[in-house]
């Protein structure tokens, strides 16, 4: 999977939270009759999307060639 692939997908997916975000904040559980639903946990919804944003973050930079790996030359020297 190509790193644009990846970013692809992980703002796929940051979307859907931010979308599951708006839902549990116009409520958090519901009734229907005798049966409820609750929720998903608002703060699991956001450590995801704080996390996808980040990720998204260092997708973005490698895709510009501003990756966090860098290359270093090691020269070995015997004293």
């Amino acid at each position: 999977m190509t790193v644009s692939d990846r970013l692809e997908k992980a703002k796929a997916r940051l979307d859907a939270y931010y979308e599951a975000e708006l839902a549990v904040l116009s409520g958090q559980s519901y009734k229907i009759g005798t049966r409820s639903l609750t929720r998903a946990d608002l703060g699991e919804i956001r450590n995801a999307i704080r996390d996808l944003e980040n990720l998204i973050e260092e997708l973005e930079a490698q895709v510009n060639g501003q990756g966090r790996r860098r290359a270093y030359r090691i020269t070995l020297r015997d004293l």
